[in-house]
């Protein structure tokens, strides 16, 4: 029989406690859109929907006439579906993990190694550090999604030190006194920033938990009277703490951006970048690797020293943490999330109601597609048979494949494809 190079996927979900519970996670609504014998848990957290061959979560395939199981399995079989680029510089693996995120408590505050830490992290400690690949990834809001990313404007965490005595106490008198001093000289801005960081991180446990519990108790009280706490960053510092009592992860809100993305605004998240997910429902892309260092707001392992020595103390505005898409001069249902790595690419597809018939280009790589909103009926030379796509279903494209949909919804679709461009 011919090769089938198109089809749908069913993909696993990841229950970690962070998640959105039940039918408030997208992921959940996703899932059981795209299969709706499906049983959904009230109260069961549904964080992570992986849409790829990533080991600990390799997508099974929905067409009965492919004896392979999984999507990894089938592009080991026939790893010319990834293109002839991509199969070569990504020695026959599918570069990229794809995923959507239902953010409820705050994620660990974390960041993740470039290519040649990640080897070594790998060789020394592979219970913490489970491959040898860098994981840049890019998070598509779906809804409106907060986090913290990168390390804020010099003169804003300056203030923070000043108006919040508690954070001041554990940055210590020495390093405070070098970051003021080192305004209009990047460079020692990036040695103080370092130092200000490492002091607060390797704080003895009993300071920096006696120096939260003040300030926890002094901002409860003000937002009490009724007072102002902005200065404090009261709102997110409560929040956080009643998340994850204890933890030094809540005083690095005084060091990073604030970041809230509407839906259809992205940040990326290249190496070494420090971030956080607070909250909302995300598209996640990534280099297909699974190594993170975690300095905070986690019950996981923390690395405090590899972290702190690996971080890019660049500070930098938030609106330098938004990273615009690009409409596709070729097709204007089309708009570009291109970061400045190769492996991975995606694309928002928005079809609208007016448009009926629409086909999904081929590219000279493999993709896989996420319906987010719509219904169409599917077709390729590549599938002989027609697929049905509604919101929450997952098509493997291989590579120069195209696919002609027949939009039956009267609002038009939204559609997210992610691949690798060479």
């Amino acid at each position: 029989m011919e090769e089938v190079k198109v089809f749908p996927l069913s993909c696993v979900v990841q229950n970690y406690a962070w998640g959105k519970v039940g039918l408030d996670s997208e992921v959940a609504k996703l899932v059981l859109g795209g299969d709706p014998q499906v049983v959904i848990e009230d109260g069961k957290p549904y964080a992570e929907l992986w849409m790829g061959a990533h080991p600990k979560g390799d997508a099974l395939i929905k067409d009965n006439r492919i004896s392979q199981r999984t999507l990894g399995q089938w592009i080991a079989d026939y790893p010319g579906c990834l293109g002839s680029k991509v199969k070569d510089m990504f020695q026959g693996q599918l570069p990229f993990l794809f995923k959507v995120l239902s953010v409820n408590t705050a994620l660990s505050i974390q960041a993740h190694p470039n290519r040649e830490l990640a080897a070594k992290l790998h060789a020394q400690f592979p219970e913490h550090y489970p491959d040898n690949n860098h994981k840049p990834e890019m998070a598509i809001a779906l809804t409106q999604f907060k986090g913290l990313c990168g390390f804020r404007p010099l003169e804003e965490i300056i203030s923070f030190l000043k108006a919040v005595p508690e954070f001041h106490a554990l940055v210590g008198n020495e390093a405070a006194d070098e970051l003021q001093s080192g305004v209009g000289n990047p460079g020692r801005i990036s040695l103080a920033l370092k130092k200000c960081f490492s002091r607060m991180m390797n704080c003895e446990k009993k300071v920096f938990v006696d120096q939260l519990n003040m300030l926890v108790k002094r901002v409860s009280e003000e937002a009490a009277a009724g007072k102002d706490t902005s200065s404090s960053n009261g709102e997110l510092l409560l929040q956080l703490h009643s998340q994850y009592p204890g933890d030094i992860g809540c005083f690095s809100i005084y060091f990073l951006n604030r970041i809230v993305l509407q839906p259809g605004e992205a940040m990326f998240l290249g190496a070494n970048e420090p971030h956080a997910y607070l909250s909302g429902d995300c598209i996640e892309c990534m280099a297909c690797s699974d190594n993170t260092v975690r300095a905070g707001l986690t019950p996981k392992y923390i690395d405090v020293n590899t972290l702190c020595e690996m971080l890019n103390y660049s500070p930098a505005p938030v609106s330098a943490k938004i990273f615009p898409s690009i409409q596709d001069p070729s097709d204007p249902c089309v708009y570009l999330y291109d970061p400045p790595v190769p492996d991975f690419t995606v694309m928002r597809i928005q079809i609208p109601p007016s448009v009926k018939q629409y086909t999904v280009s081929p590219l000279d790589c493999a993709g896989i597609l996420l319906v987010v909103q719509g219904e169409a009926s599917a077709s390729s030379a590549a599938a002989f048979t027609d697929i049905m796509l509604r919101r929450g279903s997952v098509l493997f494209i291989s590579a120069n494949e195209s696919v002609t949909l027949q939009v039956t919804s009267s609002t038009g679709m939204i559609m997210f494809r992610a691949c690798c461009l060479l």
